[in-house]
């Protein structure tokens, strides 16, 4: 058993200071299962953890004050950078705060398009999630299986939206490009390579018996301490808690689709792979009821506040031109006023706060992270497991760490 931690040693912050044979290392930043922007300072007795430390830090670029610093559709290839496995989902968030500070609805089209890239970009993370949760546990033959059909869904952004990583889709109003020739059946192509892929993961892991014993009671996490440190997302639900920001508070006509919520037992690293693996499937059930309900219409609103006149106008009407001068000189400028807007996006609840003074430029944004209030009961959740156990709960937790320190 661990040697109990003395109150001293519980006082002392990062000096941590010796005690019996415990021995100080830190887990990251240089692990490779860290991503090279997380770090853990670990009291070990033996290979059990009795005290972790967590620290984040390493990849903080400033987000909140850069978005009070520039217009506010420059701040959409910020997002980007937030969640990078699920770019776009971060400039749909944003784009509809900003939304809701003008009181706008934007068009159906647009609504129906941005709700076909949020799911594409969760079955995204949730791939890359489990792909390398199961081979920071030495399952490689995965990892192949789920990053196969997440390439072919990345082909599809390239062609929709110009980039593959940090796509800067979003554009407040709408969207910046309608959806091209050929979409719907590049999509159902991509969604069958998922399906195929996803009935192999499981093959190979639900019954494995080495994968079971690395995740099964390892890491769990009640209901009422998911609840306590904020948990939303996969997370939460892997905990048995039915909470979806898609159902509870429906956005973007998800309240009209045809999905479950899965939702897990114990709140262990098992149950927190297998909703997200669930969650995939849902999200392909999502999306093949969008592509089939998607209506016709423009993409943007027509709003001369928000969205500059068509080129042929600009070129032909001084009024046209000035108006298209203005948005990109001084950009949009929201009425007086602040609002709190969230998504469900892949790791769960982010929240823009903003607030506006009625200027081109926000006069406070600040962005609720699934990540932080997940890395933050990371020491409590490793306590008394080995270090190999560590991998496997941070692997699950999924932290990612541009929304983390943004």
């Amino acid at each position: 058993m661990p040697t109990p931690i003395s109150d001293t040693a519980r006082n002392t912050g990062y000096q941590l200071d010796p005690i019996d044979n415990l021995v100080e290392v830190n887990i990251g930043p240089a692990h490779p299962a860290t991503h090279g922007t997380l770090r853990a300072k670990c009291l070990l007795d033996g290979e059990v953890i009795v005290r972790a430390i967590p620290e984040i830090g390493y990849l903080h670029r400033g987000f909140e004050k850069m978005s009070e610093n520039v217009t506010y559709n420059q701040v959409v290839p910020y997002t980007d950078r937030l969640n990078y496995l699920s770019a776009p989902m971060n400039n749909t968030g944003y784009a509809k705060a900003v939304e809701a500070l003008f009181g706008i609805q934007i068009p159906d089209r647009a609504v129906y398009i941005r709700v076909i890239v949020d799911e594409l970009s969760r079955i995204m993370d949730h791939l890359v999630c489990n792909s390398v949760a199961a081979m920071d546990l030495g399952g490689l033959t995965n990892f192949w299986y789920g990053v196969y059909p997440r390439e072919r869904i990345y082909d599809i952004l390239v062609k929709l939206t110009g980039a593959r990583l940090t796509n800067s889709y979003t554009r407040v109003g709408g969207v910046i490009h309608d959806i091209y020739d050929g979409f719907e059946a590049d999509l159902e192509n991509a969604l069958r390579e998922v399906d195929r892929s996803l009935v192999v993961m499981m093959k190979l892991l639900k019954r494995n018996r080495i994968f079971n014993d690395r995740i099964r009671d390892v890491g769990v996490i009640p209901r009422e301490m998911a609840l306590s440190y904020g948990f939303t997302g996969p997370l939460l639900r892997a905990s048995g808690v039915p909470y979806d920001v898609r159902k509870d508070f429906p956005y973007y006509h998800y309240d009209e689709f045809d999905f479950d919520v899965p939702i897990g037992e114990k709140g262990d690293c098992w149950d927190r792979f297998f909703v997200r693996m669930e969650e995939i499937h849902q999200s392909v059930r999502i999306l093949r009821q969008a592509v089939a309900r998607i209506p016709d219409g423009p993409i943007r609103i027509q709003d001369p506040r928000i969205t500059p006149p068509p080129k042929n106008e600009v070129y032909n009407n001084i009024e046209a031109l000035i108006n298209h001068f203005k948005l990109v000189f001084e950009g949009i400028r929201p009425p007086r006023g602040h609002v709190y807007s969230s998504t469900e996006c892949a790791n769960g609840e982010v929240g823009y706060t903003i607030y506006s003074d009625g200027t081109k430029n926000a006069y406070r944004v600040k962005v609720r992270s699934p990540s932080f209030a997940a890395f933050s009961a990371f020491a409590e959740i490793v306590t008394g497991h080995y270090i190999a156990d560590a991998i496997a709960v941070l692997g699950s937790l999924n932290i990612i760490a541009g929304e983390l320190d943004r």
